[in-house]
């Protein structure tokens, strides 16, 4: 069944005038769509390569908690162990051995973030 419609359109990638026998034609042949497709293709990778690029340039929540930690004179056990970045079991064995001293308030524990910064 053929159809004897014929709308003039322009080509949406190369932009010459051609005779469309269908209303949803965008493209004045195959080579233009393919072009086009193609074109698509690419800007979406860019895109997405830019994006990934963005979200390693914000900081993480883990250096943003970092930076808030050291604006503070006295810290909790996880603080201080996040800020001198060593596990949980090792920073207790520093503590033990007075390598770290702390102090008791109540029923908890503190460090003084200047003795941790005097040990490095």
């Amino acid at each position: 069944m053929s159809t004897t419609i014929a709308i003039p359109k322009i080509c949406e990638f190369c932009g010459l005038e051609f005779t469309a026998q269908t209303t949803v034609t965008r493209f004045c042949g195959h080579k233009c769509a393919a072009r086009s497709y193609k074109q698509r293709k690419k800007e979406n990778k860019i895109g997405w390569a830019i994006e990934e690029t963005n979200k390693q340039k914000v900081l993480s929540a883990s250096d943003i908690q970092i930076e808030i930690i050291k604006q503070k004179d006295f810290l909790s056990i996880k603080e201080a162990q996040a800020l001198i970045g060593v596990s949980e079991r090792t920073f207790f064995r520093l503590l033990k051995s007075g390598t770290i001293p702390a102090t008791k308030l109540g029923g908890r524990t503190i460090i003084k973030r200047s003795k941790i910064d005097k040990l490095f």
